[in-house]
């Protein structure tokens, strides 16, 4: 918290002040980063493999949004904030990805397929746990295709 301090300028109490703990700034930065990540979904509701493209390109430009938002255990779980936000993930991903007729069990399936989809490639990609493609949006292009097609 004191380097956080000292690298915005202000005094050392200031983050503690405002956030608390390190859980609290934590927090905060999760909540805005899934807020950032709504933002880019929401203007894909109507083609799920461009919002596929639009998770995976905002994970890549934000990877320090995107790190910490997937580690829960760092979080303080009674953030309101944090926890509508990433409700709303969810929700703009698993409504674009069900079919209005499907019966709940394939609906569920089919939500959780299209997150792992675009959650996989984005978090090996920015783990270096495989390289990044040079261009990325064509892979992820292919991905959600297979998805929306199988």
């Amino acid at each position: 918290m004191r380097e956080l301090a000292r690298r915005s300028g202000v005094s050392h109490s200031a983050p503690v002040h405002h956030f608390g703990t390190r859980q609290g700034l934590l927090t905060a930065l999760a909540a805005e980063g899934f807020a950032g990540l709504n933002e880019a979904l929401s203007a894909h509701t109507d083609d799920l493999g461009e919002m596929g493209v639009a998770y995976v390109t905002w994970a890549l430009a934000h990877p320090g949004h995107d790190a910490v938002m997937w580690r829960p255990r760092l979080l303080n779980d009674s953030s309101e904030e944090l926890a509508l936000a990433r409700q709303r993930a969810w929700t703009l991903l698993s409504t674009t990805a069900t079919d209005d007729a499907a019966d709940s069990s394939d609906a569920k399936a089919d939500s959780y397929a299209a997150f792992a989809i675009v959650h996989g490639p984005a978090s090996l990609w920015l783990t270096d746990a495989l390289p990044l493609p040079e261009d990325p949006v064509v892979l992820v292009r292919q991905i959600t295709q297979r998805l929306a097609t199988g």
